[in-house]
């Protein structure tokens, strides 16, 4: 069934379950709709009793450039089948095919991390890197390696300094996040997508700072659910890398993890050897295999919307180049439809 209006109930069963991700909370619902007006459809598995017995929440998107499909859920890593059996998982899917149907929707993509479901059309290009917190600081540190420990020593060094806050540092995040996609090529969010995060969840997010004397050179936005912390979005200028903010950002954190008693520090997806993989894994994080599941209208071939494909290799290069104002303004437009 649709429980779009049963927001309790989704929650209470989101944080009963063990494989549940916070983006699996009904807020997210809320989140979405607002910051980029995509309409969402909640579904949820209840048997005879009342019992809830699975959820899939799915984001449709659609557009003329990118096309029109269903996500669970975009933006970010994680989403897809949450269910306490195979026969509850099946009644979601056979819900969200109706739902594909009536929508003229080409896929469902379902974006689940260390399980799959059997029989889905499935994609195995990226992974998650998670790091198992140790008891105490000093627990921590004696467990990264020397060339880690110098770089973070190299941060403190350079006069480097660390902040935690929340709206009040939303300004400077956003700052260094335009920055930075404008360097990577690749459309921005708009702010009000932060700030919708952030007042959603008042509770359980922050945003982490490193200042080069007053200025703030790196920044991430940190959320946790249960026992993990996580840095959906971080950032940093590159004309400050040789003093490692991201050191000390990604350092800093993790102490903020330990001290508020999280056992778990989630890096975020990446494609396994990369840059960004191979900085995760000097931390000591481990790869969890991400499946990214589909159902597909027919045999058709799922769009590849990822920077990666060459068709869009001109497009980035284009964006590389723009003023960083002008990404403000044309990046929330296009990356809306970007999943």
């Amino acid at each position: 069934m649709i429980v779009d209006s049963q927001e309790s109930a989704w929650d209470s069963f989101v944080q009963s379950s063990q494989d549940a991700t916070p983006y699996h909370q009904f807020k997210w619902k809320t989140v979405i709709n607002k910051s980029f007006g995509h309409k969402c459809h909640y579904l949820g598995a209840v048997d005879n009793n009342g019992e809830w017995q699975g959820v899939l929440p799915l984001v449709h998107m659609r557009s003329k450039l990118f096309g029109n499909f269903l996500i669970s859920i975009p933006f970010v890593n994680y989403g897809g089948l949450l269910y306490k059996d195979e026969p509850a998982a099946r009644l979601l899917l056979k819900e969200a095919e109706r739902l594909r149907r009536s929508l003229g929707a080409t896929h469902i993509e379902l974006r689940h991390a260390g399980r799959s479901f059997n029989g889905l059309q499935t994609q195995k290009h990226k992974v998650a890197m998670f790091l198992e917190l140790a008891a105490d600081d000093d627990s921590q540190w004696r467990g990264f390696n020397a060339k880690l420990r110098n770089q973070i020593r190299k941060a403190e060094k350079s006069d480097l300094q660390f902040a935690v806050g929340r709206l009040e540092l939303l300004d400077g995040f956003y700052e260094v996040f335009v920055r930075n996609m404008r360097d990577l090529g690749t459309p921005v969010y708009a702010k009000s997508f932060f700030r919708n995060v952030l007042e959603a969840f008042p509770d359980t997010t922050t945003i982490f700072a490193v200042y080069h004397e007053t200025k703030m050179i790196a920044a991430g936005i940190g959320s946790w659910f249960k026992n993990t912390l996580e840095i959906p979005w971080a950032s940093s200028i590159s004309d400050y890398k040789m003093l490692c903010p991201n050191n000390m950002l990604c350092w800093e954190a993790i102490r903020f993890a330990i001290h508020n008693g999280f056992t778990r520090f989630d890096f975020g997806r990446s494609t396994p050897n990369e840059g960004t993989y191979n900085f995760k894994k000097q931390w000591g994080a481990k790869p969890v295999q991400l499946y990214w599941q589909y159902l597909v209208d027919g045999h058709k071939e799922i769009p590849n919307l990822s920077p990666s494909n060459p068709r869009y290799q001109a497009a980035i290069r284009i964006w590389q180049r723009l003023p960083i104002q002008a990404t403000k303004v044309l990046g929330p437009m296009i990356v809306r439809n970007i999943p």
